[in-house]
């Protein structure tokens, strides 16, 4: 694990961008295409602000959704469907192809099947994602699923996984935080050909800490990433406070 500190969850998100261009460029030049995992959450701000602004051919970039929320619509304010449409998809050229999870599906078996199939038939190049309070990786809440195949699961979140959302603003009271999502697999993740965690503020210095300090465990998901062959882990001071070294 590359592990990198920065002063300002700016400069990290400015940082972790220009790594994941680099590397969607030289997909791109290497065989025409890519595709890419793009995660949602206030961690994510400043790296989509930096990420839009570089010169990527996006006309040649399938962009895959990595979370959703079990019975919100695409216009509830905490849609991760209208997080990445607002935020990225209608702020770059014209993207090749973006592949959101419907989380008010009516038939939302059939759904899951849709977007696994399609995930089942590509490469990951990067997975663009963070770390949750409670350690989370995508919605895998501890304790994860980590022996599940299937690229796209039903979850259930913890009482820690939805005051995170409550306390970021994205609902008003803990009861409006739906109690199911349905999450990329830790499995799924773990294929991604490199990893960029951007991982800023003091509330995740001890899911930092279990991640990166920790025995890899299920009890904290995000530690299973000690064991991916290329992740790079972007902190600044705060989220960085707790580590040993």
């Amino acid at each position: 694990m590359d592990i990198r500190i920065f002063d300002s969850a700016e400069a990290l998100g400015a940082a972790a961008a220009a790594e994941g261009a680099a590397a969607i460029k030289d997909a791109i030049d290497a065989k025409g295409r890519t595709a890419i995992i793009l995660a949602t959450g206030a961690s994510q701000f400043s790296m989509i602000e930096a990420l839009i602004e570089k010169d990527i051919d996006w006309s040649k970039v399938t962009v895959f959704h990595l979370d959703e929320y079990v019975g919100i619509s695409p216009t509830h304010p905490a849609s991760f469907r209208l997080y990445l449409r607002q935020r990225f998809v209608e702020r770059v050229a014209i993207l090749h192809e973006f592949i959101g999870i419907d989380g008010d599906a009516a038939d939302l078996p059939a759904e899951i099947a849709r977007v696994s199939d399609r995930i089942g038939r590509e490469v990951i190049d990067v997975c663009f994602a963070g770390i949750g309070e409670n350690c989370h990786l995508a919605f895998n809440d501890p304790p994860a699923d980590f022996d599940t195949e299937a690229p796209y699961l039903v979850v259930s979140l913890d009482d820690a996984c939805r005051r995170q959302q409550m306390g970021e603003g994205w609902f008003k009271t803990l009861n409006d935080v739906p109690e199911q999502a349905v999450s990329m697999s830790i499995r799924q993740i773990m294929k991604s050909k490199k990893l960029i965690l951007s991982v800023p503020d003091a509330r995740k210095a001890q899911a930092v800490k279990d991640t990166v300090d920790g025995p890899v465990s299920n009890l904290h998901p995000a530690s299973i990433v000690q064991q991916h062959a290329a992740c790079s882990l972007y902190l600044d001071g705060q989220s960085a406070s707790l580590l040993n070294k």
